[in-house]
């Protein structure tokens, strides 16, 4: 065996570990803030723990002491990607750390695979001091384990899916949907289409993208069953029968996935002279559709969106407008610093109509 000379290696690192000892015992844990302590002594301690590589107290076991991670826990369904490419959810994840940051808080993005025993893991594993619900199902089994963890939670969809105990940042889904509805009625259409995300559950995805028959009242994820259901609303104030409108599910909140959708809509003999779409990503897809088959939108077809992400101004979409940044800070502000009365930390937020180019009256001669 080669030997090396001049180093007794067990009595060396021995010593190391000695000298480790005092200096983080003695030493750095005692040290006083930059200033207070005599400027020799203090150059020496840091000096010697550079040569030891000790870079400060162990952050898991300050974590232990405080009992805090200072972290929030975002929970979402949909691939994790969709926190940086969905225009909404950018949006809102930006109002979240706004308000983290100014509370020294980090977020912690959570992804629940579709596999509900791999979700309950992620929960059960995730060091967070809270969670924010951002896009989870209420039927999904984590959310009693969430529950079971004790810590602060804040949702955005359900008011009523944890009870009174958890703070709540909306808006009132249901009523937003049928200001549009009542808008495209209002314009003159009755051959009408419906663009939405997760109408078919199969308890993990969306589906397949296609035109489907279905209640809106047996819709059970909860954005989708109450936008669906306030256009219903409209409808029927109207007397236009929920039979006659199409309804079409896209398996995905993406573009692409609306462009297909509508095509269910507009390659057919009673081609809708409306289709109203539960978000603008949907909408986007739906006017990429229409310019492909050399058609206008406000003209030929009107097209209606919802959330009013940045894209939607410049393509000219009517659609719903929701305060999506300060819903995303509001919701930290009630996990990290919440007020004594809880009904203060229920708050339903105001959202408007924002009529643009894509709807307009409808021109086609009405089927009888």
């Amino acid at each position: 065996m080669q030997r090396r000379e001049g180093l007794n290696h067990e009595g060396d690192v021995a010593d190391h570990r000695r000298r480790a000892r005092r200096v983080t015992q003695h030493g750095v844990q005692r040290l006083q803030p930059a200033g207070s302590a005599l400027p020799e002594l203090r150059a020496r301690i840091l000096s010697a723990a550079q040569r030891l590589g000790y870079s400060g107290p162990n952050p898991t076991a300050r974590s232990l002491r405080s009992g805090k991670v200072n972290a929030i826990g975002v929970l979402l369904t949909d691939d994790l990607s969709m926190a940086f490419t969905d225009p909404y959810a950018v949006a809102y994840l930006r109002g979240l750390a706004e308000a983290a940051s100014a509370r020294e808080t980090s977020l912690l993005l959570l992804n629940l695979p579709k596999d509900e025993a791999a979700g309950r893991r992620v929960i059960s594993n995730a060091a967070v001091d809270a969670f924010c619900l951002y896009c989870v199902p209420d039927w999904h089994s984590a959310l009693e384990l969430v529950r079971s963890r004790g810590v602060p939670v804040v949702i955005g969809e359900d008011p009523q899916a944890f009870g009174p105990e958890a703070s709540y940042v909306g808006i009132d889904e249901r009523a937003a949907a049928r200001r549009l509805g009542e808008h495209i009625v209002n314009l003159g259409h009755r051959d009408i289409a419906v663009v939405a995300h997760w109408i078919v559950d199969d308890g993990v995805s969306g589906g397949r993208t296609g035109q489907v028959h279905a209640d809106p009242d047996d819709l059970r994820y909860y954005v989708t069953g109450e936008r669906v259901r306030g256009f219903r609303d409209a409808f029927l104030a109207a007397g236009v029968p929920w039979e006659r409108v199409v309804l079409i599910n896209a398996a995905g909140n993406q573009r692409e996935e609306g462009a297909e959708a509508a095509a269910h809509a507009l390659d057919r003999l009673d081609r809708a002279t409306a289709i109203l779409c539960t978000s603008d990503v949907l909408a986007l897809g739906v006017l990429d559709a229409l310019r492909v088959r050399g058609l206008q939108a406000g003209r030929d077809v009107s097209v209606t969106g919802f959330d009013d992400i940045p894209e939607a101004d410049a393509a000219g979409l009517t659609t719903i407008r929701q305060p999506s940044v300060e819903r995303g800070r509001l919701a930290g502000e009630l996990l990290l610093d919440p007020p004594e009365d809880p009904a203060l930390r229920r708050l339903t937020l105001p959202v408007s109509l924002v009529v643009r180019s894509t709807t307009g009256p409808n021109t086609a001669k009405e089927k009888s």
